[in-house]
């Protein structure tokens, strides 16, 4: 997801196919301040050596870019690139960058808006989170990957849009939500809309036909 407001960008989570995925949508790595990571699986910072490869030799950046995620954030995206073959530390960077870890239950400003974290329910060896964004008065909830946990309502509040999970339709495993669920407790949620994403096959399958909207590459929204 990539967050636009009057003061910046912010990437929400850099897979492996983010940096494709922003080349087919025309959008251009130079508009991104910040990135925030939700949790240590490479669908969602397995891209970011890449990116910042791309934005050193392609773009030749010049201004900041801030790294925040669960703690560890640096030492993970710096291992990474190592086991990729991008050692860091062997380049001369035309950009300055920095990592910020943010733990549950802290709040960083991350560039152009405010990120809480919480925990979430996923493998606990992810480091899994879940985010509340804020620019001015505006909020927006991403669940990150989660199975169901009954403080989730709480934690997302009165959020303008909740960007939620949703890997399957009734299928019930620990680490992911269900459709079944989330329609279950649509009443203990006291946010604005809500937008599935993360969508296995069973939800794929289903789209159109399912009780919240569902996100794709490309759609943008207003709040």
């Amino acid at each position: 997801m990539l967050l636009r407001t009057g003061g910046g960008a912010l990437l929400v989570d850099c897979g492996t196919t983010t940096g494709s995925g922003l080349n087919d949508l025309g959008i251009d790595r130079s508009e991104i301040d910040a990135i925030v990571v939700t949790h240590f699986h490479a669908d969602h910072f397995g891209g970011i050596p890449l990116l910042m490869l791309a934005a050193l030799y392609e773009d030749e950046r010049r201004k900041p870019l801030r790294i925040a995620g669960p703690p560890g954030v640096e030492e993970r995206v710096r291992g990474l690139a190592a086991a990729m073959g991008y050692d860091m530390r062997d380049r001369h960077w035309t950009f300055a960058f920095d990592f910020a870890e943010l733990p549950a239950g802290r709040e960083l400003e991350i560039g152009p808006a405010r990120v809480r974290a919480f925990e979430t329910r996923h493998q606990p060896d992810s480091k899994p989170h879940g985010l509340v964004i804020r620019s001015g008065s505006e909020r927006i909830a991403y669940s990150g990957d989660t199975g169901w946990f009954d403080a989730l309502p709480r934690e997302v509040g009165a959020a303008d849009l909740f960007v939620c999970e949703c890997t399957y339709h009734s299928h019930d495993f620990e680490y992911h939500l269900n459709h079944g669920a989330l329609v279950e407790r649509r009443e203990a949620f006291d946010c604005g809309r809500i937008v599935l994403t993360h969508l296995g096959a069973e939800m794929t399958d289903r789209r159109g036909r399912c009780a919240f909207d569902t996100a794709d590459d490309g759609l943008s929204l207003k709040i």
